[in-house]
């Protein structure tokens, strides 16, 4: 705020321009117009890739050659379609400088809204065979944008490679090691709780207690161990902490040991689970959700991200899927209800018919649950 000479050095690429507040302030929603409104240096490196105090430039690593349309249309209130440029290409300059799509033109409007149709429609099929687990432009973006950050730290160079280390397991050899070993402490952990689940491997004690096999248990304390370790030290070698919990993979990784420290700190302060009634199965559902673990390996699995990845793009689909099945559950556990209700037969209420509909329309067919009346089988 406050700049004395009424003037803005912007650097594009290599291509340097200055440009009036004046003109900016009449696109106040847009990248540049929002420089305006910054009040630190922080609020300015979240809209620009890097700032010259000294020089008053700021500094963008995008297209120089679009950023001649942008600044037409600072000058004229009009934006034109740039030959040069993939239609979606095109689309993601002006997303990112924040300008809309109404402002074309109405010399390119039409083009530009015809070629994106048929940009949509074309090669389909070859789009949908890429790999849904590819970094996109806008993450590598991200992920340079959070690497700069360490340049400001204390020990950033050091906190970067390290942090480089337990995220990128092509990074270095030491890199593969860290996720070699993460990925056998996860299969340890899941392997310690299934064989904790067979009889043979369980101690009572003379109060008929089950008690935790020695080996056992210290295999567990030992993988909980390190699952701290992993998540408190990327915490604290991530150069953007609060973007640290937005992350799925993160999620995941806090989520595999919160059940531990719960446990014991009830164990700790409220004795066994014998003697805590509904905590206590609230403690044995906490201890169930270990299982949650083998999702820790969708940090070293191509296919788990795959998965995740096809689910978020695909959630309108899934979530048409489960209205239809739904709205057929409903309609059809209700016709039944009334057609079965006095046989005795499961079809006693109609939450209960829901479990006969369910697996119905999803074709499990357990058969515990059947019509028994030509109405109810019709």
């Amino acid at each position: 705020p406050g700049f004395e000479e009424d003037v803005i050095n912007i650097n594009v690429g290599g291509l340097r321009r200055r440009l009036s507040s004046s003109a900016l302030s009449k696109f106040p929603d847009t990248r540049l117009g929002r420089l305006l409104s910054c009040d630190s240096e922080e609020s300015i490196l979240q809209l620009c890739d890097d700032y010259d105090v000294s020089a008053r430039e700021f500094y963008f690593d995008r297209n120089p050659g679009f950023f001649l349309y942008v600044l037409h249309f600072y000058q004229t209130g009009k934006l034109h379609v740039m030959e040069e440029l993939c239609v979606f290409s095109f689309c993601q300059e002006i997303e990112y400088w924040g300008i809309n799509e109404f402002f074309l033109d109405s010399c390119c409007s039409y083009r530009y809204h015809e070629r994106k149709l048929e940009s949509r429609h074309h090669n389909w099929d070859e789009e949908s065979e890429v790999s849904s687990v590819d970094t996109s432009p806008d993450e590598i973006s991200d992920i340079n944008h959070d690497l700069l950050r360490y340049s400001t730290l204390r020990c950033g160079n050091v906190r970067k490679r390290l942090w480089l280390t337990m995220e990128n397991p092509g990074y270095s050899i030491p890199s593969k090691l860290f996720s070699f070993v993460s990925i056998s402490v996860v299969l340890v952990s899941i392997a310690t709780m299934c064989i904790h689940s067979m009889p043979e491997y369980q101690e009572v004690d003379e109060n008929g207690t089950v008690l935790d096999e020695p080996i056992l248990h210290k295999l567990e304390y030992f993988c909980i161990s390190w699952f701290t370790f992993e998540v408190s030290s990327r915490l604290l070698l991530s150069p953007n902490p609060r973007k640290f919990f937005t992350h799925p993979l993160n999620l995941i990784d806090i989520v595999s040991v919160l059940p531990f420290y719960f446990t014991l700190a009830v164990d700790v302060t409220m004795g066994s689970d014998s003697e805590l009634g509904n905590l206590g199965k609230v403690v044995q559902v906490f201890r169930l959700m270990r299982i949650f673990r083998v999702l820790k390996l969708a940090r070293h699995s191509t296919g788990l991200r795959s998965l995740g990845a096809t689910l978020k793009h695909s959630y309108r689909e899934v979530g048409i899927l489960l209205l239809y099945l739904a709205v057929g559950v409903s309609v059809f556990s209700g016709v039944a209800y009334t057609a079965e209700k006095e046989e005795d037969v499961g079809f006693d209420t109609i939450p209960a018919c829901w479990w006969w509909g369910t697996v119905s329309m999803t074709t499990v067919g357990y058969g515990d649950v059947v019509p028994v009346t030509v109405a109810g089988k019709l």
